[in-house]
């Protein structure tokens, strides 16, 4: 389950757009802890984020696949 699709089946806002293909990049959320339970950026998820000036120190919902506790923060919350 990546982190967009935990995200909404809590019931938390989460802006996305593209219906998680990686394209709009509105999904970016900073990861406050538990950032060491994620795998790897992958070049993609860096192109897509640099392609929508999205932080690179954040990371996209929808590519991201926790294996761990996340605590996350969206500027827009």
């Amino acid at each position: 389950m990546t982190l967009l699709d935990a995200t909404l089946a809590a019931g938390l806002p989460i802006a996305s757009a593209c219906g998680s293909e990686g394209a709009c990049a509105r999904c970016g959320l900073e990861i406050v802890e538990g950032e060491s339970g994620l795998a790897p950026e992958t070049e993609r998820e860096r192109r897509i984020k640099e392609r929508n000036r999205i932080d690179p120190k954040h990371r996209l919902a929808c590519r991201v696949r926790p294996e761990t506790d996340l605590t996350v923060r969206a500027g827009y919350w």
